[in-house]
């Protein structure tokens, strides 16, 4: 068992958001990770895929979560899911922050591109 102070968990800044691993494969956890992330205004996640669900809680602003052959919106008060698989983009489309919380069935996740190369994540350790 552990606790983690979110204060001392390093953040990493990547054009346009920022990332924080809350539980991860970096503290023993093997099925599961759970993420913070943060989207300037008019930023997006690349367009990634992976083998595992993902589940994205929002909690400020409001967004579009692009998939495969639709784009559905989204606002803070809501959860988007997203099954194992599905190529998928996350875009911030409001004038305010847009942070959400993520669980991803996977530890280490692995991202990969669309057509299946994988996407560097500079929070990733080797």
């Amino acid at each position: 068992m552990r606790v983690l102070d979110h204060g001392q968990l390093k953040t990493y800044d990547v054009p346009g958001m920022r990332h924080q691993t809350l539980a991860g494969s970096e503290h023993g956890l093997k099925t599961l990770e759970v993420w913070t992330q943060a989207i300037d205004p008019g930023g997006a996640t690349p367009r990634h895929k992976h083998d595992c669900e993902e589940v994205f809680i929002v909690q400020q602003g409001q967004g579009t979560i692009r998939l495969e052959d639709e784009e559905l919106p989204f606002a803070a008060g809501t959860t988007v899911i997203v099954p194992p698989g599905v190529v998928h983009e996350v875009v911030n489309t409001g004038e305010e922050e847009l942070t959400y919380l993520v669980v991803l069935g996977m530890a280490p996740v692995r991202l990969e591109t669309a057509d299946g190369r994988p996407v560097h994540r500079p929070w990733l350790t080797p």
